[in-house]
């Protein structure tokens, strides 16, 4: 009997350590570091839409970034994550366990995208912007703004659908699909168009379009924040008095060459809609995308007489304005000789 005893608390302490072993074997496996990355460095994971646990196993090993596969995948079976997998973008952290990395990816707990757009021109401006930041193929936002029904679906045409796009930072879901994207920019859209801005544009007799396209112009000719609504008065009274535009930076657009300097004759001969010295009125569309602080500089224009500006010769980014033709002349006269001076033929 006493014989017995003995080998029954033998045999429970066996197994009490054997227990307490594998409890503390599977306690590691769980939340001891799995991640071979150095330092304080994060490792991004992507997940693409329909992917399995291969597919994601597959991006591990393609980066060695999992030390100890073997541990990652009975985990991975015992928190049931092989059938949840969910797409994103996932910012790990060096010292993530297998259980919080699986934890994660799991509950779908992603990361967005940081994406900043700004000193935008053209569509391809934007695409090539996006690049590869987004899971979406770039070319197939390319399709959608020139999809005349699609344009049509946010409020807006072909030539005007830029003005959608404000620039600014956003945080967005790195598998967001391109409709959804579209879908987010109208709604930042509509956030910043709210009922002030629009009755200020009603009382200027202009369309949200008409003012980004006007202060897409603006925010061209002048980089100065305090001068634009002097700027936008000017091309104010151009409108009220029937007078072209005859914007410059118009005329950059319609040639396809920011890079000029001096607008000669054959740049003035193109024709374009976008060539404000050729066709009278707005252009179809912005010629870049406006900032926020230029929409607001056309809503709040400055009230004055001014008809004509020319940039200063003292190349300080800062223009001359005046009331006349013959004080425009006089003022370019400058400038031109400023040019001149510096051998700035184009």
């Amino acid at each position: 009997m006493f014989k017995n005893r003995k080998v029954l608390v033998y045999l429970l302490v066996i197994v009490s350590t054997l227990a307490a072993t594998f409890t503390f074997y599977f306690w590691q496996l769980a939340n001891s570091p799995n991640l071979n990355v150095q330092g304080e460095k994060t490792f991004v994971l992507y997940i693409p839409k329909n992917a399995t646990y291969d597919t994601v196993l597959d991006s591990l090993r393609a980066h060695k970034m999992i030390t100890d596969e073997v541990s990652f995948g009975f985990l991975s079976k015992r928190m049931s994550y092989r059938e949840n997998i969910n797409s994103g973008r996932y910012e790990i952290p060096a010292s993530s366990s297998n259980k919080e990395i699986l934890s994660k990816l799991k509950n779908g707990e992603q990361d967005p995208v940081k994406l900043t757009f700004n000193n935008i021109r053209t569509k391809a401006d934007l695409i090539k912007k996006l690049g590869s930041k987004m899971a979406f193929n770039p070319d197939e936002l390319y399709k959608k703004l020139n999809d005349e029904a699609v344009c049509e679906k946010y409020g807006f045409t072909k030539e005007t659908i830029m003005s959608m796009f404000l620039p600014d930072t956003y945080f967005i879901y790195w598998d967001l699909p391109v409709d959804g994207f579209l879908d987010r920019m109208k709604s930042e859209y509509k956030t910043f168009w709210n009922k002030d801005r629009l009755q200020k544009a009603q009382n200027i007799n202009m369309t949200p379009s008409q003012v980004a396209t006007m202060a897409s112009i603006v925010q061209s000719e002048t980089n100065k924040t305090d001068e634009m609504p002097k700027v936008a008065g000017v091309y104010v009274n151009r409108i009220a008095t029937g007078m072209p535009l005859q914007a410059d930076p118009t005329v950059k657009f319609a040639v396809g060459d920011f890079s000029i300097k001096r607008i000669l004759s054959k740049h003035l001969s193109v024709d374009s809609p976008y060539n404000t010295y050729k066709y009278q009125g707005l252009p179809p569309g912005p010629i870049a995308l406006p900032e926020r602080k230029a929409i607001d500089a056309v809503l709040n224009y400055q009230k004055h007489d001014f008809t004509y500006f020319c940039a200063k010769e003292d190349f300080s980014g800062y223009h001359n304005f005046a009331v006349n033709y013959t004080e425009h002349l006089q003022n370019a006269n400058k400038y031109q000789k400023a040019l001149n001076e510096r051998g700035i033929m184009k």
